[in-house]
């Protein structure tokens, strides 16, 4: 395998500096304790009473630029309402509008208090501080101090920006703070050069995710999957998105950037690259399964291919960036994607889970996360997949605790077990088990066999010398003493798994001695085929476990409470459902409107839509061309609906083929007609309908010879609509009539 060396720039090489503020503080304490709902709630707990103590204004003040309040800063209700300045015509300290004066120049708590209660009314001064009690409840008007009075006993204070915003809150208000005045730190009304967010794909589906960043100069690509192709596209092999918008403007295109190594994400990049000269940034792991997945289209010297690590930071062009923000999911090196406009700043998740423990590498960085909170995020782009969910997504480890207590009870038994090819951890926790068993592994499957090929190439899959044995070998050992790591947990139809259940795998057999494990959750879809693997299975003898039965699975997507947390750590001003059907997409909003943020800044797209946003506003402003792309063998985009249309007949009612051979001077009928069959009915069990439907079609050319047709398309025509008529009237079917006339 060839892997190009990256091309990233000298400062976005350099690690950078961890900030350990509050996010970094709490988390760094915290985070192998307590779990994402606990977060979660903990944060909006001290965000909301930060804004109830710096008196949160209506929707559209400009935000505190802290995170958490600086020991030694004022409290809000010491600062000056910026109403009370404006009527008075006053200016702070230094003549500047809304600076609040030192604290040499407050008074005591007990004098502003007996000061406020003698000059009520009037409001030209600070604000006294409030006791407690009273922080709820609506602020009322004070005086201000003289500059000659004594300053607080509790020492000086920091200078702060007094909070903008009127000195009375409305009722509603004041009974509940108004979370979404801090979400978005650019929400100061300025309108910034546009940015265009579209989705050719990840939206009302599962897979072939593909979303567009486009400013006036550039563009960046974040992704490019592909789908399994659904029951109503018999024959087709994989399902892409349009690329036709991205080829028209391939010019902009200044990257593609991968969140992680999974073919909905990664599918269909080869016929992309095809098409498109861009260069590919993604994590090391990622980059092997790319390179693999290019070398079979035989375009991987063609391509530019670029390593990065989480932290790093890539220009797209010169009006945006990406920085890679590492998260948990089902595979390694998975990333965020931190996008820098000049609209203002874009989360894209990509697919994560909040893992504390996980099997290898470090969990999500939710430092970093709250870190781009407190810069400023304009709209989070997340995860619906799992937004049906509540609660958080469990530990990966808890399925190796489940392998334990299977591997015990079939000690005396062959053990297979079916996994997603690319889920990396799963592999090594079923090595990690067949180890402490002493049983070797074998691996089935082409997709399974490359990914822990380039697994272990890359570090990413540690498996000990003399464990993994070739297929070939198994007749060496007894049943108790291997384990099979085999493809097929989705029920594909030329999967090993799918061939071991039908008989037809030419290395295993199965039988009563068998524990099959299916450490996976059927993609929305393909429940029926997954079914269908595990009842023929289980009519061979063999035990077969799902994860309905025991843990033998946990997904790698984020759980209701999972994305709450993200929601409190970014504070977004907007917030873009992805990557889901239309009812995770619904699910996940309602997940955003239950933090604050208002239904018109929650954005349901779909797939070609375009999501303009200024920085004040976001919304969906036009279209662009999108769709599937129908890949069938080596034909990309050669099957469309006449061909589907077609196909869908000869499954449901089969082919009657029509042969006959005619004199071309006079429309004498030479030969036949002969009638063939094909899956419409069996004519040894059917020879009397068959002898009519010959004396139909035998009518129908004499009555073309007589009326001087000469033109074969006439003469097929007529064929079809005599000879369909005839069979729908004694059989109610509609099978696909295929004339064929040899001209003699």
């Amino acid at each position: 395998m060839t892997e190009k060396k990256n091309n990233v720039p000298a400062s976005a090489e350099a690690p950078r500096k961890k900030k350990d503020g509050v996010f970094g503080q709490y988390f760094r304490k915290s985070r192998s304790t307590k779990t994402a709902a606990e977060i979660a709630a903990e944060i909006e707990r001290v965000m909301r009473s930060e804004e109830a103590a710096a008196g949160t204004a209506s929707a559209g003040e400009r935000p505190v630029k802290s995170a958490a309040k600086k020991p030694g800063q004022p409290k809000a209700s010491q600062q000056k309402p910026a109403q009370a300045k404006a009527k008075n015509g006053q200016k702070g300290q230094g003549g500047q509008t809304g600076k609040s004066k030192p604290a040499e120049e407050q008074k005591p708590a007990a004098q502003k208090e007996q000061k406020a209660s003698s000059a009520k009314g009037k409001a030209e001064g600070k604000p006294k501080q409030q006791p407690k009690a009273a922080a709820k409840n609506e602020p009322k008007k004070q005086t201000q101090p003289a500059a000659q009075n004594k300053p607080a006993k509790s020492g000086p204070a920091k200078k702060q920006p007094a909070a903008k915003g009127g000195s009375k809150k409305p009722a509603a208000a004041a009974q509940q703070p108004n979370r979404s005045a801090r979400r978005g730190k650019k929400a100061d009304g300025t309108r910034r050069p546009p940015l265009r967010i579209i989705s050719l794909g990840g939206l009302g589906e599962i897979g072939k995710n593909l979303t567009v960043f486009e400013t006036e100069q550039d563009i960046l690509v974040v992704d490019c999957g592909s789908a399994f192709p659904d029951d109503d596209l018999p024959g087709v092999d994989l399902v892409i998105p349009d690329f036709t918008y991205l080829e028209k403007n391939a010019a902009k295109v200044r990257g593609i950037f991968i969140t992680h190594g999974h073919e909905d994400h990664i599918g269909s990049l080869p016929f992309l690259l095809k098409q498109i000269k861009a260069p590919v940034y993604a994590t090391a792991l990622t980059i092997g399964l790319i390179s693999g997945k290019l070398k079979e289209h035989g375009i991987l010297n063609q391509c530019k291919l670029n390593t990065v690590k989480p932290g790093d930071t890539i220009p797209a062009g010169t009006t945006m960036s990406v920085e890679f923000v590492r998260v948990n999911h089902s595979i390694p090196d998975a990333c965020a994607f931190a996008i820098r406009t000049p609209a203002g700043l874009i989360v894209h998740t990509g697919d994560f889970k909040v893992d504390f423990t996980p099997i290898s590498g470090e969990p999500i960085d939710l430092v970093r996360f709250g870190e781009l909170g407190s810069e400023g995020v304009l709209a989070l782009l997340s995860d619906s997949t799992n937004a049906e969910k509540p609660g958080s997504t469990p530990s990966e480890r808890i399925v190796g605790e489940s392998f334990e207590k299977l591997f015990e009870r079939a000690a005396n038994k062959r053990i297979i077990i079916a996994t997603f090819a690319s889920n990396v951890h799963r592999i090594q926790q079923v090595v990690d088990t067949a180890v402490r068993f002493g049983r070797k592994v074998a691996v089935f499957g082409r997709s399974m066999v490359n990914v822990v090929a380039i697994a272990q190439e890359l570090g990413y899959l540690t498996i000990p010398a003399g464990v993994l044995i070739d297929a070939d070998n198994l007749k060496d050992y007894t049943d108790e003493e291997i384990v099979l790591i085999t493809t097929g947990s989705q029920g594909e139809p030329m999967s090993a798994l799918t061939r071991m259940s039908i008989g037809s795998h030419r290395n295993i057999k199965i039988g009563p001695n068998d524990c099959i494990i299916i450490s996976a959750t059927p993609i929305p879809g393909n429940e029926k085929s997954v079914g269908k693997v595990v009842n023929e299975l289980m009519k061979l003898g063999a035990d077969v476990i799902y994860e309905r039965m025991y843990d033998v699975h946990v997904s790698g997507h984020a759980c209701q409470d999972e994305t709450r947390l993200l929601l409190s750590l970014t504070q977004p001003r907007f917030f873009m459902p992805m990557h889901g059907e239309y009812k995770h997409l619904m699910k996940n909003a309602g997940v955003g409107a239950s933090m604050g943020i208002p239904q018109e800044n929650i954005i349901i797209s779909d797939i070609g839509k375009v999501v303009e946003t200024d920085g004040v506003e976001m919304k969906i402003t036009g279209m662009v061309p999108s769709g599937r792309v129908l890949v069938d063998g080596l034909g990309v985009g050669d099957v469309g609906s006449v061909v589907l249309r077609d196909r869908k007949l000869l499954a449901d009612d089969g082919l009657i083929v029509v042969v006959c051979a005619i004199n071309d001077a006079t429309g004498e009928v030479l030969a036949g007609p002969d009638l063939v069959s094909r899956g419409f009915v069996y004519v040894r069990d059917n020879e009397d309908l068959m002898a009519d439907a010959t004396v139909v079609v035998r009518n129908s050319l004499e009555k073309c010879k007589l009326n001087g047709f000469r033109d074969w398309a006439t003469i097929k025509g007529r064929i079809r609509d005599e000879l369909g008529d005839f069979i729908a009237s004694r059989t109610r079917r509609k099978p696909v009539i295929l004339p064929i006339i040899q001209e003699v």
